[in-house]
């Protein structure tokens, strides 16, 4: 079985190699397109390169410590097992989001000149270089998890012991992932909101106006916080729920045997082979059809398709059990598909939530914000009655087969099914920041009206994209959140000999472990919010500083300095990442060596709520915002240059480092605070 994983990643690699020399053969347009696609690549591979020296060091350093950790209690072998995990989970974290990233930015031009010609040929063309990015992610956590827990099977005689081993692995990814997200997101957003308010607000110029000196920046923070960082948060999502589904299955060995264990792997890659399926589907009927219609279409094709494989791979390894656990597989499915549609509800233009952020502006900027912070706080209803139905029921649906640990194992399933689709989804999320620098490109670059209008089509289509993958994403966070924390009580049991572990909130210690979880959400997203606020300030007096100084840039007669607006940016986001990063591992390790381990999992339960419920509250709450703007400069209540629109423009402003920053980093953080708790159980009894 492990055999088959391993094929199905490489080959998967393989198709994604195809893809890239597909679209890499298109053409990269008029050298205006090019001059100005050449300046977001130099930009996000410059950044890309300092980030990634920076969480080498930081990586490596943790490396050892881990390992000093563990021999300082005697456990030599375990140590360097997990060292190194961690350091192969990381490096094929950053190997996956990197690599995303670098067809992005090379997808961008093309899919602007694509334009040119059509609008089915540009939608194919972004699509398919983001599904590049989505394939890979997904092939390399498979190919990582299967790869070592294979060589660290070699010579281990139980079989149950080689989940426990590979843990590590799920905490390099998400120790990368933290920083990847947060780094990109401070740039992305600082970027983002300098450019906005000394250009829409001050200026009343549009947007990505080339006499904006923040709008290179702009575009290449897309790249490193859309494409690179949301990248490495679903691969550590994938790899840590792998991991913990996996230790689940260990419960099970009895009943199941290695199959069991292996599962989540087998599952993993034959939906794999589906997303391909739905991804070679998504063309556009006709030059006038939507391209949201076609997403639509590959996304619920590849979701049946995924249906398909669980029954069948339920039936394969699970014996005379499989229907009750391929229930609980549907129930994930299920789950993602709604969570997509409750995010597409708060945060389209179309829909109620975002049209009275819209009417609430043209009473000024103090009712725009009351308005679109209500809405985020509302939209945290459905999601966590959803994801509660899921839990309850796929719950339920593990227990009715009577197999002792069913219900643990039946909502490990569930939470497969929902990430079944993860690479489909992710290749819908790269669309969005790839058709966003298309349209950048175009207008810098004074393509034709018709060019505009068709990368202008495919970037409102990619808002909503970005959109529901931050809510598919803290949905799949949730569930696997839950599996994770399981997977910790069992770690847990292993190490003890307790036959069941409880964890008793009316002790002190444990309520103050899990009173200091709830604290650190609301650290953490200070931190992250703060930075966004001190880089924009720095980049709006650095814009205004400018066009004093060079009159002419306003009547083109001068060219703004684009360079010194993305150095700002780099440094202040590599310098901001770093504290709350640590903090979380320091935190997280303090309240666990202190207060033990009883105290870490009350610690990781509330922070997990509480990480949920404001990730769902910053990410819808921002994505609302964002179209609430765009709703007005559709021509409503005045359109652009009214005061409705500038009220509106503060909202998005102060939404963008909600959805993009603090909320996207929210979700890795929810699954590093669970694979460090896993790692460190020898340390916390």
């Amino acid at each position: 079985m492990i055999a088959l994983v391993l094929i199905i990643s490489v080959l998967a690699l393989l198709f994604a190699g195809y893809l890239t020399k597909q679209v890499l053969k298109k053409d990269m347009g008029t050298a205006g397109m090019q001059e100005v696609a050449g300046a977001i690549k130099i930009g996000a591979e410059a950044f890309v390169k300092r980030q990634y020296k920076t969480i080498a060091i930081l990586t490596l350093v943790l490396a050892v410590i881990i390992f000093g950790g563990y021999a300082a209690f005697g456990k030599l072998t375990l140590g360097w097992q997990t060292s190194v995990a961690f350091l192969f989970g990381a490096a094929s974290s950053a190997i996956a989001g990197i690599f995303g990233m670098w067809v992005s930015v090379r997808t961008n031009v093309r899919t602007a000149s694509a334009a040119q010609r059509s609008m089915g040929e540009a939608f194919l063309v972004s699509f398919r270089g983001g599904a590049v990015s989505g394939i890979v992610i997904v092939a390399m956590s498979l190919l990582g998890v299967g790869l070592i827990y294979y060589l660290y099977g070699l010579g281990v005689q139980d079989a149950k012991e080689i989940p426990f081993l590979i843990i590590g692995y799920g905490f390099g990814a998400s120790f990368v992932a933290l920083f990847a997200q947060l780094g990109g997101g401070i740039y992305t957003k600082a970027a983002d909101v300098g450019s906005d308010l000394v250009g829409k607000v001050e200026k009343g110029i549009p947007e990505d106006d080339p006499r904006n000196p923040a709008v290179i920046a702009d575009l290449v923070g897309d790249n490193v916080g859309d494409c690179a960082g949301r990248g490495a948060d679903l691969f550590e999502s994938t790899a840590a729920e792998n991991i913990g589904a996996m230790i689940l299955g260990v419960a099970l060995f009895p009943v199941f045997g290695l199959k069991g264990i292996l599962f989540p792997l087998v599952v993993r890659a034959l939906g794999l082979v589906t997303t391909i399926a739905g991804i070679m589907t998504v063309k556009l009927k006709h030059e006038d059809e939507s391209p949201m219609k076609a997403l639509n279409r590959g996304y619920y094709l590849t979701s049946i398709l995924a249906a398909g494989v669980m029954y069948g791979a339920t039936k394969w390894l699970l014996g005379e059990y499989y229907a009750w656990f391929f229930w609980a597989g549907i129930v994930g499915i299920v789950t993602s598909i709604l969570i997509v549609l409750i995010t597409v509800y708060y945060t389209e233009s179309n829909y109620r939530p975002v049209k009275k952020i819209a009417e609430s502006s043209q009473t000024g900027h103090a009712t725009n914000i009351i308005a679109g912070f209500a809405v985020g706080l509302e939209a945290t209803i459905m999601p966590v009655v959803i994801l509660s139905l899921a839990l309850l029921s796929s719950y339920w649906l593990g227990n009715v087969s009577g197999i002792p640990h069913g219900g643990l194992y039946g909502t490990a399933i569930a939470t497969m099914g929902m990430l079944a689709t993860a690479a489909y989804v992710l290749a819908m999320d790269n669309f969005g920041p790839i058709t966003d620098n298309a349209g950048g490109i175009a207008s810098m670059s004074n393509a034709a009206e018709i060019v505009r209008k068709r990368t202008d089509k495919l970037d409102a289509v990619g808002n909503t994209t970005k959109a529901l993958t931050k809510g598919y994403a803290i949905g799949s966070a949730a569930l696997a959140a839950f599996l994770l924390f399981s997977a910790y009580l069992d770690d847990v049991a292993k190490y003890t000999g307790l036959d069941k572990v409880v964890v008793d909130l009316s002790k002190i210690h444990v309520f103050v472990g899990g009173f200091l979880g709830a604290m650190l959400i609301f650290l953490f997203s200070a931190f992250a919010i703060k930075a966004v606020g001190e880089a924009a300030f720095s980049i709006v007096n650095e814009v205004r500083k400018q066009w004093k100084e060079k009159p002419g840039i306003m009547s083109g007669k001068e060219k703004p300095d684009y360079a010194s607006v993305v150095d700002i940016c780099v440094k202040a986001s590599l310098k901001k990442m770093v504290v709350p990063g640590l903090l979380v591992v320091v935190i997280t390790v303090v309240v666990g060596v202190l207060l033990k381990y009883e105290a870490a999992a009350a610690f990781l339960m509330v922070a997990t709520i509480t990480g949920i419920l404001m990730a769902l509250m910053f990410n819808t709450g921002g994505g609302a915002w964002d179209n609430a703007k765009k709703f007005i400069e559709e021509g409503n209540y005045g359109g652009k240059g009214s005061e409705a629109h500038k009220a509106a423009v503060t909202g998005d402003t102060l939404g963008d480092p909600f959805k993009d920053t603090a909320g996207p980093s929210l979700h890795v953080l929810i699954k590093l605070l669970s694979t460090i708790t896993l790692v460190l159980v020898p340390l916390f009894l």
